[in-house]
């Protein structure tokens, strides 16, 4: 694998529904805020473009939309206060306009996945309100993170 984007994200007592446990659709939140930070926020050496960001390289106009998103839970996962989720994300896929990420969520840094995931992201240009074709530049810096695609049942 190449280069893998890891963050953590801090457990908030909202996350748990009556069962004690994350709820699902938390779950789904959590996964979402760690792609924007690979998205938006990674640091990437050297940068993608003017923006910092696994996406810093997209010319203005040009978003990520979600296509599909596909999860799979294979651990519970309670509410432990003071502490962070550690996610792990990186790119199974480029095509002409869209690229999948996978991630992975643990609740520790030595335990196996709670939750593994794959996105499927399109680039979609709002002024001509079409896919937008990456360029070679976007499309090396997706590659930058390409990795094998998550175990999905």
């Amino acid at each position: 694998m190449s280069e893998v984007f890891e963050c953590e994200i801090q457990a908030r007592l909202r996350d748990v529904n009556l069962g004690g446990h994350v709820d699902n659709v938390e779950a789904i939140r959590i996964l979402d805020e760690a792609r924007i930070l690979f998205f938006r926020y990674a640091e990437l050496q050297p940068p993608a473009g003017e923006r910092a960001g696994l996406l810093g390289g997209l010319p203005d106009g040009v978003v990520e939309l979600v296509g599909s998103q596909r999860v799979d839970y294979h651990a519970e996962m309670r509410f432990a206060a003071y502490t962070s989720f550690r996610l792990r994300l990186w790119v199974t896929r480029v095509g002409r306009s869209s690229f999948t990420v996978a991630s992975q969520l643990r609740v520790a840094e030595d335990h196996a996945p709670a939750i593994v995931a794959e996105t499927s992201c399109v680039l979609w240009d709002h002024r001509t309100n079409a896919s937008w074709a990456m360029t070679d530049e976007v499309r090396a810096t997706l590659q930058r993170y390409a990795g094998e695609p998550v175990g999905l049942r």
